[in-house]
């Protein structure tokens, strides 16, 4: 095939672009710097240059392809009122103006990337794509409002007879995760976690290579207008730092962050938060993590695609063996 990715250059998007080319696929990256893009161009990849505002790029990188994947978004927790903004407009906005290019340019398949954050805070429940968060409980985060919003914009082009297909990853980690959670996770494994922050928060882990195949099967056996969530295994923060200690053969730290303390600093998070190693907005912070659930299964996937994903404990050990 010839399929259209962005995100080229993120977490997900690079492994996926090189997954494409291994298996011999035409790629065409959307990158908003090609001097920046050299890992793509070195496997084979056909870069455009441009971003997710850019509506001629999108038409120049969609015009002749099979197949789009739309990996790009802006990922993170407690961003300052300034950035969500930005957050819209690169989530929802940039979801739009991608889905919209390649339906009109005639794509046959499109995958949305999306995330098991979608279904909002689950409450302690394993969830599965039937599930409705209810709104009146409204949102966690500018990531939670922006994410579910451009789920439900791929729903609504699919409804309308768009060739969408959804993926809903959990919260994916491995080697080069530069999120919240992979910082605890990495920092455990080299023994230099001091603390755990939000030990109750609750994730649906999901290995790297996991999700890479994942995406692969749903873009090539996905039944257009279906979601397939790409998880792996529920589990807390306490617990993953547990097991990320031990398989590299290190204790876990004794010590947690009370949540209360981190409400108390709110206020000054601007100047506190990043002498912690936090975001800046703690307030939102608390709201997205305190004894929050994002669980959900991959039942479906592993039913219908032949999903396989692994398990935490073999994940963190492929994670530390990389490091």
């Amino acid at each position: 095939m010839r399929v259209f990715v962005t995100g080229g250059t993120g977490f997900l998007g690079g492994r996926l672009a090189t997954a494409l080319r291994r298996r011999e696929d035409a790629v065409v990256a959307l990158v908003r710097s090609p001097a920046r893009a050299a890992a793509l161009h070195d496997v084979g990849c056909e870069l455009v240059e441009g971003d997710l505002a850019d509506k001629p790029a999108l038409q120049r990188g969609v015009e002749g392809c099979d197949a789009a994947v739309h990996a790009a978004a802006y990922y993170r927790i407690g961003v300052p009122a300034s950035d969500a903004a930005r957050m819209w407009d690169v989530n929802v906005r940039g979801t739009e103006r991608v889905l919209d290019a390649a339906t009109d340019g005639g794509v046959g398949r499109i995958v949305h990337v999306s995330t098991v954050n979608a279904f909002g805070n689950t409450k302690g429940r394993v969830v599965d794509e039937t599930y409705e968060r209810s709104l009146d409980d409204g949102f966690l985060s500018a990531y939670d409002e922006t994410k579910y919003a451009a789920h439900r914009a791929a729903v609504k082009r699919a409804g309308r007879g768009a060739p969408v297909i959804i993926a809903q990853p959990g919260a994916v980690y491995g080697p080069g995760d530069e999120s919240q959670i992979g910082e605890q996770l990495r920092l455990a494994q080299r023994g230099k976690l001091r603390y755990v922050t939000f030990g109750d928060l609750g994730f649906t882990a999901v290995y790297v290579d996991d999700v890479i195949a994942g995406l692969l099967l749903v873009l090539d056996r996905g039944l257009l207008g279906e979601s397939y969530v790409l998880g792996g295994e529920p589990t807390t923060m306490k617990q993953a730092v547990a097991i990320a200690a031990r398989t590299a053969g290190r204790k876990a730290p004794r010590l947690a962050m009370p949540t209360m303390m981190v409400r108390a600093m709110a206020p000054f998070g601007r100047v506190i938060g990043p002498l912690l190693g936090q975001p800046p907005n703690l307030s939102e912070l608390v709201r997205a993590s305190d004894q929050v659930t994002y669980w959900a299964t991959s039942a479906k996937a592993e039913r219908t695609l032949g999903y396989a994903p692994r398990d935490l404990e073999t994940g963190l050990q492929g994670m530390a063996a990389s490091t």
